[in-house]
Formats: C-alpha cells, sequence, structure tokens
C-alpha cells in the first residue's frame, strides 16, 4: 500500500513510450545539472581568485569567457555525438567502439563517479543556502542534504517522465529570474546610471601572504589556473543528453541536438551575465571572509555572513524590492535541488548498459514498475548519501572532486568520434563526406580543448582532492574488469557445448531431506520426495545437540517414518558443512549418481 502510494500504479511494457519526452520536458529533465552551475561556478572563480587580493579580479570575467568558449566547443561536440550514436550510451559506447573496451571502461568509471559527485555537490549546495536562509538549519546541512536526496528519489522512482513534469517549472522559473535579474541589473547601469552597489560592495579584499606582486608570479599563473579549472564545473551535465537520448521522443537525435544547442546557450548567458554584474556591482566574495574581508581597514570577523554571489547580485539589483530577491534566491536553491536530477536520469541508464554488456550486476538493468531503472536509482541515492556524509555537505571539499571525471569522458570521447569519422571517410564515396570532414574538424577542436582543461585540473586539483576522485575511478574500473570476468566464467560453466545432445544420463539420483525436527513442512518434503522416485532417499539432520538429536531419532521410530533417518556428527556445532561434506562424499563414491537436496519449508 504504502509503495502504491509512493510509486504509483505499475506500468505495462507497452507504455514505455508514453514515457518519452518531449524537447520542453527533456531541458529541464537533463540540463538541470548545467544550467544549475551558474549557481556555484561563479562562486568558485571569484572565491579562488580572492587569494590573491582584489586586482586579480579583474580576470574574472576573463576567465568566465575561457570557460563560455569551452562549454560552447563541447556542447558542438556532442551534438555530432548524438547523431552517430543515439542509442543512449553516450561517450561509453563512442570510446568502446573507437577506442577498445578499456577506453569504454575508463570513460565509463568516470562517469559514474561524476554522477555520484554531481548529486553530492548540487544537494549539498542547495543546503548551504537554505541554510543561510533558515539559521535553524545551521549546522545541520547534511541531514538536510541527505533528506533532499531521499525526496529526489523517491520522485525518480515514479518514472522519468513524471518527475521532468514536475522539475520543469522550477527550472524555467530559474532561468526567467536569473536572465531577468541580469537584464534589469544591465539597463540601472546602462541606461539609468543607478544600479547599487553588492551589500559587500563597502567592503575591501585584502590577499593572503605570497602574491604581493599580484597575478604577475607563477603562483598568481597557477592561481589563474586553478580558478578556470573550478569555474568549468559549468560544463558538467552536457554529457547527460548523450546518454539519455533513448528518452526523447522522435526524432529522437534531432530533439536532442536542439535540446543541447538550447543548454549551451542558456547556460553561456547566464554565466557571462552573473560575472560581468559581479563586476558592475563590485562584489567582493572570499575564501576566508572573517580574515580576508575588511571594513575600514579591520577584518569583518567570524560574525560576518557571507552570501552567495547570487544572492549579493539579486540584493543589489532588486534593492527595494524584496519579492524579486526572494524570487531569484528561492528559485536557485530549488534548482540546486533539482540539478541532482540529471545524475538520477543519467547514472541508472549507463548502469542498464554496462550491467547489460556484463560489467556490473544485471540487476540493474531491470526496470521497476514504473519503467524506470529502480536499482542504479537507489544505488546512486546510496552513495552520493554517503559522500554527504563524509564530507558534512561542504561545497568547497566536495567540488575539489569534481569535474575530474567529466573531462576524462569528454575528451576519451572526442578522440573516439575522431577516429569513427576518420573511418567512416575511409569507407570509400560517401555523399556526406563534407558534413563527415566538418564534424571531424569539430570533434578534433573539441578533443584538444577538453585534453587541456583535464591537464590543468589535474594539475590544479589532485592535491586538493582530485586524487580521491581518481582512486574511485581506478577502483570502479577494476571491480567491472571482475565483475565481467566472473560472469565470463559462469557463461562457460553454462555452455552446453556441441555434444549437450548426447549428455550420458546419471545412473541413479540420490535424494537427501533435511530434516531439524518433525513438523509438517518436514513430511510434506518427505512426502514430495518420495513421489519423486528416487534410487536412494534418506533423511539428514545434523547432531548440534545429543539429547535433541535422540529424541528427534525416538520420534521418527514412533511415527514409523518409512525413510531412514541418518544423524551427522558436529562436534564444533555446525549446521552447514557437515551436510556440504556428506553431499560430496556420496559425488566422490559415486560420480555419475545426481544427489538431490530437499529442504523443508
Amino acid at each position: 500500500m504504502l509503495k502504491r502510494l509512493m510509486l504509483g500504479r505499475p506500468l505495462g511494457s507497452d507504455r514505455l513510450a508514453e514515457t518519452l519526452l518531449p524537447k520542453r520536458i527533456a531541458l529541464p529533465v537533463f540540463a538541470s545539472d548545467a544550467l544549475s552551475s551558474v549557481a556555484y561556478a561563479p562562486d568558485e572563480i571569484l572565491l579562488t581568485l580572492s587569494v590573491a587580493g582584489l586586482t586579480a579580479y579583474a580576470f574574472s570575467w576573463k576567465i568566465a569567457v575561457a570557460v563560455a568558449v569551452v562549454m560552447l566547443v563541447v556542447v558542438a561536440s556532442y551534438r555530432q555525438n548524438v547523431h552517430a550514436y543515439p542509442s543512449g550510451g553516450g561517450d561509453y559506447e563512442v570510446a568502446t567502439t573507437n577506442l577498445g573496451k578499456t577506453a569504454g571502461l575508463t570513460v565509463a568509471s568516470a562517469l559514474l563517479v561524476d554522477y555520484v559527485l554531481t548529486v553530492a555537490v548540487s544537494i549539498s549546495s542547495a543546503a548551504q543556502y537554505a541554510a543561510a536562509a533558515i539559521p535553524s538549519l545551521q549546522g545541520h546541512e547534511a541531514v538536510a542534504a541527505v533528506l533532499a536526496v531521499v525526496l529526489l528519489t523517491a520522485m525518480n522512482l515514479r518514472g522519468v517522465r513524471e518527475s521532468g513534469a514536475a522539475f520543469a517549472l522550477p527550472t524555467y522559473v530559474f532561468i526567467a529570474s536569473i536572465i531577468g535579474m541580469a537584464l534589469w541589473g544591465f539597463f540601472q547601469h546602462f541606461v539609468l546610471g543607478s544600479l547599487p552597489g553588492a551589500p559587500s560592495a563597502g567592503l575591501t579584499l585584502r590577499g593572503e601572504p605570497g602574491y604581493e606582486s599580484g597575478l604577475a608570479s607563477l603562483a598568481g599563473g597557477f592561481l589563474v589556473l586553478r580558478a578556470f579549472s573550478s569555474g568549468c564545473a559549468a560544463l558538467t551535465g552536457v554529457e547527460a543528453i548523450s546518454n539519455g537520448v533513448p528518452a526523447f521522443k522522435k526524432p529522437k537525435s534531432r530533439n536532442a541536438a536542439t535540446t543541447l544547442a538550447l543548454l549551451g546557450g542558456i547556460a553561456v548567458t547566464m554565466l557571462i551575465s552573473i560575472m560581468v554584474l559581479s563586476r558592475l556591482t563590485r562584489l567582493h566574495f572570499a575564501e576566508d571572509p572573517a580574515v580576508q574581508l575588511l571594513r575600514n581597514g579591520v577584518p569583518v570577523g567570524a560574525n560576518y555572513q557571507q552570501q552567495p554571489v547570487i544572492g549579493q547580485l539579486a540584493a543589489a539589483v532588486f534593492a527595494g524590492f524584496p519579492p524579486a530577491f526572494y524570487l531569484v534566491a528561492g528559485a536557485t536553491g530549488i534548482i540546486l535541488v533539482l540539478a541532482a536530477n540529471t545524475a538520477f536520469n543519467g547514472f541508472p541508464v549507463l548502469g542498464s548498459i554496462l550491467a547489460r554488456d556484463g560489467f556490473l550486476p544485471r540487476q540493474l538493468h531491470t526496470r521497476g514498475d514504473r519503467l524506470a531503472f529502480s536499482n542504479g536509482i537507489l544505488a546512486l541515492a546510496f552513495m552520493a548519501s554517503v559522500l554527504i556524509i563524509a564530507f558534512d555537505a561542504q561545497v568547497t571539499r566536495l567540488i575539489q572532486l569534481y569535474i575530474v571525471g567529466v573531462f576524462v569522458s569528454f575528451t576519451l570521447s572526442q578522440i573516439g568520434m575522431v577516429r569513427h569519422w576518420n573511418r567512416q571517410l575511409r569507407a570509400g564515396d560517401n555523399p556526406g563526406a563534407a558534413r563527415m570532414r566538418r564534424s571531424r574538424v569539430i570533434n578534433a577542436v573539441g578533443a584538444g580543448l577538453c585534453g587541456t582543461v583535464l591537464a590543468v585540473v589535474l594539475v590544479t586539483k589532485f592535491a586538493k582532492g582530485a586524487w580521491i576522485a581518481i582512486a574511485a575511478m581506478v577502483f570502479l574500473f577494476v571491480l567491472m574488469r571482475g565483475i565481467r570476468r566472473h560472469y565470463d566464467r559462469v557463461s562457460v560453466e553454462l555452455d552446453p557445448g556441441p555434444d549437450a545432445a548426447e549428455a550420458v544420463l546419471p545412473s541413479r539420483v540420490h535424494a537427501l531431506v533435511l530434516v531439524s525436527k518433525i513438523h509438517r513442512p518436514t513430511l510434506r518434503a518427505l512426502a514430495y520426495a518420495r513421489a519423486s522416485r528416487p534410487s536412494v532417499l534418506e533423511a539428514i539432520s545434523v547432531n548440534v545437540d545429543p539429547a535433541e538429536t535422540a529424541a528427534l531419532q525416538a520420534e521418527w521410530e514412533r511415527r514409523d517414518i518409512p525413510v531412514p533417518l541418518k544423524s551427522l556428527d558436529s562436534p564444533y556445532r555446525e549446521v552447514t558443512r557437515p551436510v556440504l561434506d556428506y553431499v560430496r562424499s556420496i559425488r566422490r563414491d559415486s560420480p555419475r549418481d545426481v544427489v538431490g537436496v530437499f529442504i523443508p519449508e
């Protein structure tokens, strides 16, 4: 009853087509992660640059432009992917087909880790927004985040279409509120000339020791690279659309490509707008605000509550009109929760494909009552909750693990696409050769750019925590190879071989009925075993307590049961091992016999 109330009525397999998504629903379902990254990617850029002081903020818009260029290139590259590989395997299928199984498994392990981190980072960021608005939640962010994961899990177990319909309105409200805030802010600055400053505009920012010369030193250049790698968190979620092509309505590839283009345009617009507004409102955002932010030359102290970047911008742009401020803040907090929904759609589909190929347990390939991959959804929720608790929902700590996996998959996928187009062009005369050459150039540029970003991310984030993500990828890679070896061994054992029809019949059937006490299940099992007419039939008990064994034997004889009862000695009071040893002894003495064991229930 409770399950039906939470999940709804089961859906028949013939209704799978009803769960397919139109573009207007697919955008919030698959793109909410990338769209929501504007809620924390600007924070991370400014937070990293703040280490070098106020002068470093001059690079913030340049870093944002660099991130935007990378995003547009990646979006253009993935538009080629969805047309060439619409089956839903995404980067995994591209890498496996064109670069081999090792590359495919590397991509799969990277994506699985990234999906888990997407949920952990997004939900933790939302919990921090909620704690800033609701003081009673402060100190309990991890609990609030885990509860949000449970809520998302329940909604996704109801099915992709249901979760998408529920998430569509908040996602579009977030897009409209951010773009509306930017337009009104630009109007105030460039037309009215009256854009107020951010709440932190009156403060000064003090850099840490070692950056006295600004960003001209080697340390300063490294800091810019760190800020760029943190800002590249805005690209997470782009790959989810290529993994989710089967969930689109027909024409699937065209709809997925259109959704990708919309995602890229909207995300870049919002990211650049926020960074420009941050400059216009003289916003300050520090890694250690109590020490780095100064008021009249004096640190603001631990009592100062630093609002997130979007919160400060909303307060400045909508000064004097609180409803608009609360709309932006509320929509941002909600979208951060919904961003995890991208992973809840991508992880189960990828897990299903890996299970189909024998690299993950086959239970992940099974659809639940509502035609969603329920086991994959539950596995993702569990792993994300563990991460949230382990890192106490601290986004600054989790963000260091982030985006390594996604750029591993980006790079290998684009290299695979270049090989795909090379193979297609070598096939001979092709009327689409010009289009293929154009696609190859796009994917080659994407591969080079993503490889460069990956190198930057590894260099700047390895010691900060990226090594944990890399270790998790290696663990998953080894685990999936082990699962595949297990399935291969089982397949060899189960293979009937060419002479299966001529298999030698057993000489006898030796039946055993396990007996703990005489009750109805035991008598039914004995009757069933006798009805099967085995060559030899024995009842077996294990002598753990001599007194109970003697009582059982006496009761057996009193009832005159026409099956011999044998007691197996067990000096160490084990039950299972003596039975297994006895079965092995029968097989050893008569290899051609079949031993049947009846267990009363």
